[in-house]
């Protein structure tokens, strides 16, 4: 407009600049009118304002001040009251449950120090330079590990823009001097009203159930205080508590924070709760095979006596007789004996066969009665390859409808793995140990892309060389229980002799079997014999 411009002239020029001006102003005060309502005053209460955690999966680890800080800069955008507990006096316990009891009432997260906070840090150049600090953090970064405890509880209290501070334990004179402008009291009856955040519903925190340290405690009390949901886990593995799994189920978080450094790295543990969440469990409980169970297996083929003690006997009578030898071993064991088939999936051959194999791959189909009746029934399923001259890979891959159920493993059988000119029976077999890793990588990828609880893997061996450069065995994989099963025949002694040389051999990491024969041993053990074994067998095959 500037034709209006130049006729207004200078006097109203100034009266237009005036009035825009205070427009301006007016707006401004609006605004912030509008922002102050949304972080922290409602109504004229306050109210705390809630975030979700930047990242999916966070572990907090280290001294109790810095878990603490780290829950409340992760689950608080901003805080118009906090607390404060000081566990540098006889009085820590108390301290710490009057400081969790006024989070809880207050909606407000929960800091900690130990000792006293130095004087000449609030203000000047150092109270300066932590507000710096502070202001500078961006979104659920946790502050920087060089502070102090002390600073710690300053830089978060700044950065959540506090006005009120509750101080439990500490000298409230001595706080003051270190928070200019924030309101200190020492008596919780004189918190202000606040206003419940928005709940963080889908924001779960992990704990161990045997931690009662001041870090998780305060960072408890913060979660709560949040609406986030505290689920404790026995151990630092929520695969291997069946009620954290049920929670998990049930919660289905979009991120998790947990508190300690044994749940980690972030990364193992964002797998961990990934299988954990979909609430799907092994027989006799869990997502984790080995040591929480015990599997006892019958081993064979449907239908064909001479291959096994499984194939003696149609289907139901099957059942019934593992379920019986299970029951002979659960006294025996501290945890869960889980009746087993060991089902001979592809069969060594004399004969070269259509494909030149010598080996006899089972159709799905007619695995798939056996695997859902013991499925059915409670049971875990082995599918056992005796791959002749082919590819163990190729072979694995044949059952891959089956593997991708949550209680059907794999085994290997060495003994029947032939090189070119070889033919079964002639010979002891063996393969190498990248053709097993091979199998073993391809499982864990499978394993990870449903989201299923661990997958078994057995390697037969009764002779060293039956797996050449087997201390290069991948045992790296979270989602693989590897056992290595001794499958030698004869007296006990000789059976125990080499149950010593397989397990002396074997590479660090891995579980052990342990093969009954009906007909090839002098005489069959009993299961307490059996159990007697060191390390006891985690697998026990009939055949």
């Amino acid at each position: 407009m500037p034709w209006i411009w130049r006729t207004i002239g200078a006097a109203g020029r100034v009266a237009l600049i005036g009035s825009a001006l205070a427009l301006a102003l007016a707006a401004a005060a609006t605004s912030c009118a509008i922002t102050a309502g949304q972080d922290g005053l409602a109504g004229g209460v306050m109210t705390e304002v809630t975030r979700p955690p930047a990242t999916t999966t966070t572990v907090l680890a280290g001294r109790p001040a810095a878990v603490a800080a780290g829950a409340a800069s992760r689950l608080f955008a901003s805080a118009a009251v906090v607390i404060l507990a000081n566990l540098a006096n006889a009085r820590n316990k108390a301290a710490l449950a009057v400081a969790a009891a006024s989070a809880g009432r207050a909606h407000a997260p929960l800091l900690l120090v130990s000792g006293g906070m130095p004087a000449g840090h609030g203000s000047g150049a150092g109270g300066a330079a932590v507000r710096a600090r502070a202001a500078s953090r961006t979104p659920g970064q946790r502050p920087a590990p060089m502070l102090s405890a002390a600073e710690l509880v300053r830089t978060e209290v700044h950065a959540l823009a506090a006005r009120e501070v509750l101080d439990v334990g500490m000298s409230a004179g001595g706080l003051a001097a270190e928070l200019p402008g924030i309101s200190v009291i020492t008596d919780p009856a004189k918190l202000p009203a606040t206003g419940a955040p928005k709940p963080l519903r889908h924001v779960v925190i992990l704990v161990r159930r045997q931690d009662r340290s001041a870090g998780t405690e305060a960072a408890t009390a913060t979660a709560r205080a949040a609406g986030a949901q505290v689920i404790t886990v026995n151990g630092n593995d929520p695969r291997t508590d069946p009620a954290a799994i049920t929670a998990l189920s049930a919660a289905r978080p979009q991120q998790v924070l947990a508190v300690g450094a044994g749940f980690g790295p972030a990364r193992l543990l964002a797998s961990r709760v990934a299988v954990a969440a979909t609430g799907v469990q092994l027989p006799g409980g869990g997502q984790v095979l080995f040591p929480m169970h015990r599997l006892l297996a019958l081993y064979g083929y449907p239908g064909t006596p001479a291959l096994g003690a499984l194939g003696q006997q149609g289907l139901t009578d099957a059942i019934a007789r593992i379920r019986r030898i299970a029951a002979a071993y659960q006294p025996l064991s501290s945890v869960p004996v889980v009746p087993t088939f060991e089902i001979i999936a592809t069969v060594a051959q004399a004969s070269p066969g259509p494909d030149g194999t010598y080996s006899s791959a089972s159709a799905v189909s007619s695995l798939r009665p056996w695997v859902k009746r013991a499925t059915a029934s409670g049971m875990y399923v082995v599918l056992d390859l005796q791959p002749g001259r082919a590819s163990l890979l190729a072979q694995a891959r044949r059952y891959r409808q089956l593997l991708r159920l949550p209680n059907v493993g794999l085994a290997l059988d060495p003994e029947w793995k032939l090189r070119p000119g070889q033919r079964p029976l002639r010979q002891i077999g063996h393969v190498g140990i990248n053709e097993v890793n091979g199998v073993i990588s391809w499982l864990a990828r499978l394993t990870a892309q449903y989201h299923l609880p661990q997958k078994l893997v057995v390697l037969h061996q009764f002779r060293l060389s039956m797996i050449t450069g087997e201390q290069r065995l991948d045992i790296g994989h979270d989602n693989i229980a590897i056992v290595i099963h001794m499958d030698g025949q004869g007296t006990p002694a000789e059976k125990l002799q080499t149950w010593n040389a397989v397990v002396h051999n074997a590479p660090p990491g891995v579980f052990f079997g342990w093969k009954n024969f009906y007909d090839k041993d002098h005489p069959t053990l009993s299961p307490l014999q059996t159990m007697a074994s060191t390390p006891a067998p985690v697998m026990i095959s009939y055949q």
